[in-house]
């Protein structure tokens, strides 16, 4: 059976007319959903290997059931990455993909088909590297880049020639040389490893969604409306096979390097085979060397290298025959177990980690993958010492996946749950219907102390600039701060007599705790780190009780009742508004000046010009912050939404919205606001 298959496992043999009708309808749907994720939405739900055994699966099945086929089965066509809002230009030769193979036998295999096909001629193979980003084709005419078009569904595809002219390298005008007078070149736009990081740790930042890997961070980039952000997120480019009526040799290989001369570029790995064993060594090679690699792969590709033995191979109906890719298996790697630490958390969550020795994996050295709980300790069956698999999850979070049993050592023992705090030794509480243990000394638990003091401080809770984890490390061991009311009797002179505090920066902090004072009190609230309580339902609380003294008077039944607040969360707030140290916090907060109540122009709605809307924020803004627009659309009685839907009513769209969610605004007809009709909406400009 397929991965992420739930269909009953039948072989095509012992499958009769209706199983293997539903089977098929069942594939064909199934394909054609996740062609769309990946080409339209740019976010993928399985991994291309799982994606092409439900293909591989298909094949077979209409094979063995011809009554069964369909001139529309994805078998009949490759995806599409078509996307309204640009031009949509024809292929003037289809861009046609590769069959993928998965094991070097599979490579061999076609070695051997092509041999046969040729009758005995002699033929070279070219190897090049399967870049991992979004296909392009790049017309030139005298020289000059003219027109790129994407893939799209293979026969047509987008204009996107302004955003690829700002791509540095990608030739606007070639180098002097002997290219033809006009000419097709087809490559890869990819994004390198570290502007990828570089991409992601912004969006981190300001709270965007993280991109999965480079792949959908250059499709992403490609599509979008602004070429001067494109520009600033420096794209790259590799280039693999040139068209023409007039291409400069027979050789594919003499082709590309003539490309090269041109001012292409041109993967400098491209390398010439001349027999099965050369094939076999270069798959044997890149399969580790890949790793170093500044830019992303997913595998290789092989062709024939003559262009003449190229057309008398011909083409299936959707993939030429002299030519096949290899794909990688996910990335991962196998490195030793150095210890598994136990760090306790903000809310005392213990999670266990595996430090392990240094492996390059998808670009970056990981030392450290999380365990998550003690329930994936004993499901994987780790030992001290063993030689662990690690996976990037979504290529960007590091993933234990296995265990290599045949490297354990005879007298390895166990890895054992801690059962009592690493950090004050307080004997370990398991959570009631959870996998996690929990510290239960919140008040006299360092981490917990320290996690709560950073978390107070940070930018969407109170905003003190300034006080980050290591200051919050250094407040808490100097006995300066061992709860977040104790910030609001520090000094400048306290603060500046600390290692690695200035007189400069002591001023600023003490700045920040007094601007603090004016922060609303919704956020306020967050900043208490209230058990289950996070920034959506803490705003929505605050708007519901409107104080601090009426929170402290509810029930638990009163709590349950406000909005995104259920019986679990309810109970948890009634206990913290009830424990001593956290009535003397909230009392001295209250007396140093921190807001306890709604500002009385929160107190009554602005208007009601949003009504019953349900609205998106989308995009970067010059106006006011997303922040602000979410507040404004609060107060006058509208809801914020974070996902397009058919209940939205419309997008405030700033500059460098994403291709998904234009797309899915286009396919649902939901309008798209910019800032200067969203202000005149709610009567503010």
């Amino acid at each position: 059976m397929c991965p992420g298959n739930d269909a009953t496992d039948l072989s095509p043999l012992s499958m009769n007319q209706n199983d293997a009708k539903a089977r098929i309808d069942r594939l064909r749907e199934d394909i054609n959903r996740h062609n769309h994720n990946y080409y339209v939405l740019n976010s993928p739900e399985i991994s291309d290997f799982e994606f092409d055994h439900l293909l591989k699966e298909l094949e077979q099945l209409e094979k063995d059931f011809p009554e069964f086929n369909d001139p529309l089965s994805p078998t009949c066509r490759v995806g599409s990455d078509l996307t309204k809002g640009f031009e949509h230009v024809v292929h003037a030769r289809p861009m046609m993909s590769l069959s993928n193979s998965y094991s070097i036998e599979e490579v061999d295999e076609w070695f051997d088909r092509v041999k046969k096909s040729l009758a005995g001629q002699s033929f070279d193979v070219v190897g090049e590297l399967k870049f991992d980003g979004t296909s392009i084709s790049i017309t030139y005419r005298q020289g000059r880049l003219v027109k790129a078009v994407t893939r799209g569904d293979g026969t047509q595809g987008d204009d996107v020639t302004a955003n690829v002219k700002t791509i540095r390298s990608i030739p606007l005008q070639l180098q002097p040389g002997d290219w033809p007078e006009e000419f097709e070149i087809r490559g890869e736009i990819l994004m390198p490893w570290s502007t990828f990081e570089k991409l992601n740790a912004e969006r981190a930042f300001n709270e965007e969604p993280l991109f999965a890997n480079p792949r959908n961070a250059a499709s992403g980039t490609l599509k979008l409306q602004d070429p001067r952000i494109v520009s600033a997120r420096h794209l790259d480019a590799r280039f693999y096979y040139l068209l023409s009526d007039n291409l400069p040799s027979d050789s594919h290989y003499e082709n590309m390097e003539a490309a090269r001369r041109w001012g292409f570029k041109v993967s400098q790995h491209m390398q010439l085979l001349h027999s099965i064993e050369d094939v076999d060594r270069f798959v044997a090679r890149w399969d580790e060397e890949r790793r170093t690699l500044p830019v992303a792969t997913d595998g290789l590709v092989f062709k024939v290298n003559s262009l003449r033995q190229q057309l008398n191979l011909g083409f299936t109906a959707k993939s030429p025959r002299w030519a096949i890719a290899f794909k990688f298996n996910p990335e991962r790697a196998c490195t030793r177990l150095r210890f598994v630490s136990f760090e306790t958390g903000r809310m005392g969550i213990v999670t266990p980690v595996a430090n392990l020795e240094p492996v390059l994996l998808s670009g970056t050295i990981v030392k450290r993958a999380s365990l998550h709980n003690d329930d994936i300790i004993r499901e994987l069956d780790i030992h001290e010492g063993d030689w662990l698999y690690v996976e990037k999850g979504g290529e960007i979070i590091p993933k234990i996946t296995g265990v290599d049993l045949s490297q354990r050592d005879k007298d390895a023992e166990s890895v054992k749950f801690v059962s009592c705090c690493p950090e004050c030794g307080t004997p370990l509480e398991r959570i009631y219907g959870e996998a996690a243990w929990c510290c239960p000394n919140h008040y006299g638990c360092r981490p917990q102390i320290t996690g709560k003091i950073e978390h107070f401080c940070a930018r969407r809770m109170m905003n003190i600039d300034g006080i980050g984890e290591e200051t919050a490390e250094l407040l808490y061991a100097s006995g300066l701060v061992k709860t977040i009311a104790d910030l609001y009797d520090l000094t400048a002179d306290q603060l500046a007599r600390l290692d690695r505090i200035g007189e400069k920066s002591a001023a600023n902090i003490i700045a920040g705790i007094e601007a603090s004072k004016e922060v609303p009190f919704e956020r306020v609230v967050y900043a208490l780190s209230i058990p289950n309580v996070g920034e959506t339902t803490a705003k929505r609380l605050a708007r519901a009780v409107k104080s601090m003294a009426r929170m402290r008077e509810m029930t638990v039944e009163e709590l349950t009742a406000v909005p995104d607040v259920g019986p679990v969360i309810a109970r948890a707030i009634h206990e913290f508004l009830r424990d001593p140290v956290n009535v003397s916090n909230i009392d001295r907060l209250a007396a140093a000046g921190v807001k306890m109540e709604l500002a009385s122009d929160q107190l009554m709605p602005a208007g009601d010009a949003l009504a019953g809307k349900t609205i998106v924020i989308s995009g970067t803004f010059s106006r006011h912050s997303r922040d602000e627009y979410k507040n404004m659309i609060e107060s006058n009685g509208g809801k914020n939404s974070g996902s397009i839907s058919k209940k939205t009513t419309f997008v405030l769209a700033g500059e460098n919205m994403g291709p998904a969610k234009y797309e899915k605004c286009q396919s649902l007809g939901i309008p798209l606001i910019d800032e200067s009709e969203f202000l005149k909406m709610i009567g503010k400009e």
